[in-house]
């Protein structure tokens, strides 16, 4: 399985002057490491916890259909169910279900498609980072004050995720079985 986020918004999830009073630095000279780091926590954010912040396309392509009837989309939160499309070798398939939400997932309501599948679709929490939950921008808040805090250590163990941030997002990753 191969995935891909192929559009992501410009829009920072986190604005600048939050990001910097929650860490309390009342000063502008270390602005441009704040832009990297809320970055850097929007992408990890993202990963770990198999999320889309703000709105993006994803693709997943895959081989062909797995064995099971049903397929959960690797990426979260899926709001609409008329962003997703799947083509089979190439052609348009639409012999299936969605189930959207936190753990959004596909189910076939007739035969399985033939050849390499690919899925677009939407995910994320909406268009703009106001849209995202309050827990997850005060998890990613935590962290950016962790790596401001810990910025240029020599010890790997220094620099860590937040135990807010790390039991926030786990909360919304997905679980495989």
């Amino acid at each position: 399985m191969n995935v891909e986020r192929i559009s992501r918004s410009p829009e920072p999830v986190l604005d600048l002057t939050e990001a910097k009073n929650h860490t309390r630095v009342l000063f502008d000279d270390d602005d441009a490491d704040f832009v990297n780091a809320i970055d850097a926590v929007a992408r990890e954010a993202e990963d770990y916890g198999q999320l889309a912040l703000i709105n993006q396309t994803i693709r997943v392509t895959l081989p062909c259909w797995p064995r099971a009837m049903s397929f959960s989309l690797p990426i979260a939160p899926l709001l609409d169910w008329s962003t997703v499309t799947i083509t089979a070798d190439g052609e348009a398939f639409d012999d299936f279900a969605v189930m959207t939400g936190r753990r959004p997932a596909l189910r076939l309501s007739g035969s399985r498609p033939q050849g390499e599948i690919v899925i677009e679709y939407v995910a994320g929490f909406g268009d703009a980072a106001g849209d995202i939950p309050g827990d997850l921008r005060k998890a990613m808040l935590d962290q950016v004050s962790v790596y401001y805090d810990t910025r240029g250590a020599v010890d790997k163990q220094a620099v860590s995720l937040s135990p807010h941030f790390a039991r926030i997002l786990g909360r919304y990753r997905g679980v495989r079985t």
